[in-house]
């Protein structure tokens, strides 16, 4: 278990407040609003201790950089702005994926993304 830090406490609830996974940029400018000075290299340290830790979920997505979200959330999908780049949850799940698992094959795991344009890029 890391400290408590002022630095640390800032980036934490930057990522427990957002309602969507963050990159490492999206997490120092959500936090550098309670901590003015707070560096990157910070960020980065207190990401890979969160995961390390268990309160941190790694979201990846191909051809896009890692982002992070609270673990412990419902089971749950993604959906990624073509425009921004953003990553936002999708709430559900297409249901009995286990259905189209080649037979002989066992499904362990699945994740769907979905592509467009968010909200604000739609706009």
């Amino acid at each position: 278990m890391e400290r408590r830090t002022p630095q640390r406490e800032a980036i934490r609830e930057a990522i427990q407040q957002a309602d969507r996974p963050l990159g490492p940029q999206e997490i120092l400018e959500r936090a550098l609003h309670a901590v003015p000075g707070l560096g990157m290299a910070t960020v980065y340290r207190t990401v890979r201790a969160g995961v390390d830790e268990g309160w941190l979920q790694p979201v990846d997505l191909p051809g896009s950089p890692t982002r992070y979200e609270p673990a412990g959330k419902q089971h749950h999908h993604h959906f990624a702005c073509r425009t921004c780049g953003g990553v936002f949850e999708v709430d559900g799940c297409p249901g009995n994926l286990g259905a189209l698992t080649p037979d002989g094959f066992k499904l362990e795991n699945h994740e769907v993304v979905l592509y467009g344009l968010c909200r604000q890029c739609n706009d």
